[in-house]
């Protein structure tokens, strides 16, 4: 290090000065905090066991107008990556997706385990809702403290 300083700069004492900055630094690099969390190990998906019950599911936007369609939207099984393409629009909604997936997923396959969807909480919140408005299922939430809803929970 002293050798790369000498070469371009001089001054009385730079092999000491330099020495000296280098012992600080050393020191200073292990002594002082650390600000950013350390990463862990990195933590494996759990390996699916059947085809078809748990989805990836994106939607490949921007694309130009086609016959009134402007989205794709992938289905790929997570377990052999097999997809099925749909065209859409841009502005689908929970319940036009739940359409598309109940003509070309769910009458090809059983009913899914999980779905990892590329859209924000109420996106995904509201397509839930449809799908258990189409599928006959009553949603009741259970919160803490309100026994109303199903007093057999406590």
């Amino acid at each position: 290090m002293t050798e790369l300083i000498t070469k371009n700069c001089w001054w009385p004492k730079v092999i000491k000065d330099v020495g000296k900055y280098i012992d600080i630094y050393n020191l200073y690099q292990r002594i002082k905090n650390r600000i950013e969390v350390l990463v862990g190990k990195l933590k494996l998906s759990k390996v699916p066991e059947k085809l078809w019950m748990h989805l990836t599911v994106n939607f490949i936007t921007k694309l130009p107008l086609v016959a009134g369609k402007d989205v794709i939207l992938v289905v790929c099984d997570r377990l052999f990556k097999i997809t099925h393409v749909m065209a859409t629009t841009e502005g689908i909604s929970a319940e036009g997706l739940v359409r598309l997936f109940r003509n070309n997923i769910w009458k090809l396959y059983i009913l899914l385990e999980s779905m990892v969807l590329d859209r924000g909480p109420h996106f995904t919140a509201e397509l839930t809702k449809e799908l258990n408005k189409m599928l006959r299922f009553e949603t009741k939430l259970f919160m803490l403290f309100h026994l109303q809803t199903d007093r057999q929970k406590e």
